[in-house]
């Protein structure tokens, strides 16, 4: 059965007073229920609070935009209370609790993508609030909260009576949160935009990559991810995850084309992408991007925390490693033809400048003496 890759745009899904929560849904994005993938977007107004909350899935959350605090609760762990920023990345287990405060005047946005595996729906994250509206305290009798929390029928009602909001409070700006500690990021949150450069292509792009390495807790999250940045006109190579890996792709910034190939050759998705699109590119499908003059850049998770790529461009081609003869055979061609694609693009990196910034690296490279064009690069 075909499914429909074209990259979507969230939703609102509840909010209000002091912020919006928003999600994809798998009846629009059919690879999130095809890929047990979920994915959400948290914005919150100045003084606007996330009320504590619990999901049924594994997530990454990555910031947007803005600063903040967040608090977060390991199973049978003290809180830590961490301040957030642009660029962060913070992996959560299952069974996590988390709250979010943004007391900026700059809106704060979180992304949160994940595994739908153990969800109550699939391609869908559900949250289970302690407070609130919909909290875990109006559900139950009076009865069992007075005997669970060991108070009075009085202090019940309070509980209960005081929260008329779903999710998302608006806190008056005299109230004092927690403070966030410096050491309580450690482990907990690594940030893409000034963590040391996995790739850095000059006019091409930069890449970080997020495992087990820079953040081991997301091991407990069975997720890997990665920042990309693309310079103007630049081009990522085709390459497919070989670990049987699904790739769930955010746009961030910019726009661009995109071309996914999978069965049979077959083309299976060509399409342009602007900030705030969300696509899914199916396991061992290939898949290349080009960025229009403004870059783009995108925040990517592989459902895999230490993913592997194959790339069929560039110095980690895998054209790269067959022979010369297996390339004539195989494409049909003669020697000088072979030779001509094999010298194009195996020495590169994953990251191509456009043709003109490419021809003049080139004219540079024969003013240099000897040293290559791929050298200049």
């Amino acid at each position: 059965m075909e499914v429909d890759l074209s990259p979507k745009l969230c939703k609102k899904v509840y909010g209000g007073y002091g912020g919006s929560y928003y999600a994809w849904s798998p009846a629009e994005l059919a690879m999130l229920k095809e890929g047990n993938i979920g994915a959400a977007k948290l914005a919150l107004e100045k003084n606007g609070f996330a009320l504590p909350r619990y999901s049924d899935s594994a997530k990454v959350a990555y910031v947007l935009q803005g600063n903040g605090v967040a608090g977060i609760v390991l199973p049978e762990k003290e809180e830590k209370v961490v301040a957030l920023k642009k660029g962060d990345a913070i992996a959560l287990p299952f069974g996590v609790v988390t709250w979010w405060y943004n007391k900026e005047d700059t809106e704060l946005v979180v992304l949160f993508m994940g595994d739908t595996s153990t969800a109550h729906k699939t391609g869908e994250f559900t949250d289970f609030f302690l407070t609130g509206s919909n909290g875990i305290f109006t559900g139950f009798s009076s009865e069992f909260v007075s005997r669970a929390w060991n108070v009075d029928d009085k202090t019940v009602k309070t509980l209960v009576g005081n929260q008329s909001a779903k999710g998302i409070v608006k806190l008056d700006g005299s109230f004092k949160m927690p403070e966030p500690k410096k050491e309580h990021r450690e482990g907990f949150v690594y940030n893409c935009e000034e963590a040391p450069l996995d790739v850095d292509i000059k006019d091409g792009g930069k890449v970080v990559v997020l495992n087990t390495k820079n953040l081991p807790l997301v091991a407990e999250v069975g997720l890997g991810a990665d920042l990309v940045r693309l310079d103007g006109n630049a081009m990522c190579s085709p390459g497919f995850s070989c670990d049987s890996a699904l790739q769930v792709t955010y746009i961030v910034s910019g726009s661009g084309r995109v071309q996914v190939v999978g069965v049979d050759g077959r083309r299976v998705l060509e399409t342009t992408v602007k900030a705030g699109h969300l696509f899914i590119v199916p396991r061992f499908f290939v898949v290349s991007k080009i960025c229009d003059p403004d870059g783009m850049s995108w925040f990517s998770i592989i459902t895999t925390p230490n993913p592997i790529f194959t790339h069929l461009a560039g110095r980690t081609s895998v054209w790269k490693a067959l022979s010369p003869q297996v390339l004539e055979a195989s494409f049909k061609v003669s020697p000088d033809v072979e030779q001509l694609f094999r010298s194009k693009r195996m020495n590169e990196e994953i990251f191509f400048p456009p043709p003109k910034m490419r021809r003049m690296l080139h004219s540079l490279s024969h003013c240099h003496g000897n040293k290559s064009f791929e050298d200049s690069l």
